[in-house]
């Protein structure tokens, strides 16, 4: 590996991701609360950056490829981890406003705590073997948790892409637009990070830098909707108000039908008997 490519590429990516996740996490929105799912998700993401830009730091500031690899192999799969949980969530508050709640956050944190817990007892296995294998099944878990999330997300992105379509705002179509780029970019890089953690040493300063375009295109992107958020959730709000609205009254006409059937089924049984009880007795 050439230390110096490694180097240069974490000093241009770094200051990135320090500046981008503080800006997300603490710069103010418009004090509505219409706003509020998108400065949690704001939020979110500003978390993970800053996570990715701590993990960036200790390959910087400690140079701990360049003594156990295999530490930092594992270290890598904890940040991502923990970076797809919130980069997933954060996906879903756009989509999903009630998808945030206590009961989901602890049980993902609590399976960040159990994949950190087992990373940590893998540096201590005896032999290589059996290091190499914990990583790998780590690995394999990480993958499946990473297949897990993104599954969850793209359904949840066509339902609610579909939902969208039904609208007729300029506002709406642009966010459907932007949302199609990022999550599948959000995605795709999620993905193969889990992979990319294991390229051979002279090829790192390529994913590093190779990050850097996401990561810009993530922050503009953000930064970009705030500009039309509150039309676009305003429009969102007309539109289920519009659909509750139609199913309430379909509704309403079912249990009209219902309850004309039942009257009329009620009068034709009622005619039926007083028919047979009047035949008998006419004769």
């Amino acid at each position: 590996m050439n230390p110096s490519l490694y180097h240069d590429s974490l000093n241009l990516a770094l200051p990135l991701l320090l500046f981008f996740g503080f800006h997300m996490l603490l710069a103010r929105v418009p004090d509505k609360k219409i706003f509020g799912n998108y400065l949690l998700s704001r939020r979110m993401m500003g978390c993970a950056l800053l996570l990715l830009a701590a993990n960036y730091s200790v390959h910087l500031f400690c140079t701990i490829r360049l003594w156990n690899l295999h530490a930092t192999i594992l270290m890598n799969m904890v940040t991502y981890f923990l970076c797809y949980w919130f980069f997933s969530a954060a996906m879903m508050t756009l989509l999903k406003p009630n998808y945030i709640s206590q009961k989901r956050f602890t049980f993902h944190i609590c399976l960040w705590l159990s994949f950190t817990a087992l990373a940590a007892l893998v540096c201590f296995l005896p032999t290589p073997l059996t290091r190499n294998t914990a990583t790998v099944l780590l690995a394999v878990w990480l993958v499946a948790y990473g297949i897990f999330l993104s599954v969850r997300l793209l359904l949840t992105y066509h339902k609610a892409v579909k939902m969208f379509e039904e609208t007729r705002s300029d506002d709406i179509e642009a966010y459907i637009r932007w949302l199609s780029v990022f999550t599948y970019w959000a995605i795709g890089f999620g993905m193969s990070c889990s992979l990319l953690t294991f390229l051979p040493d002279e090829y790192i300063f390529i994913w590093i830098l190779s990050s850097i375009p996401f990561y810009i295109y993530l922050y503009c992107s953000y930064q970009n909707y705030v500009l039309f958020y509150e039309k676009v959730q305003t429009a969102l709000l007309e539109e289920m108000v519009m659909a509750e609205k139609e199913v309430l009254r379909e509704n309403t006409l079912g249990k009209k039908r219902q309850t004309i059937m039942k009257k009329w089924n009620s009068e034709s049984e009622n005619g039926r008997k007083t028919g047979d009880t009047v035949r008998p007795g006419s004769r």
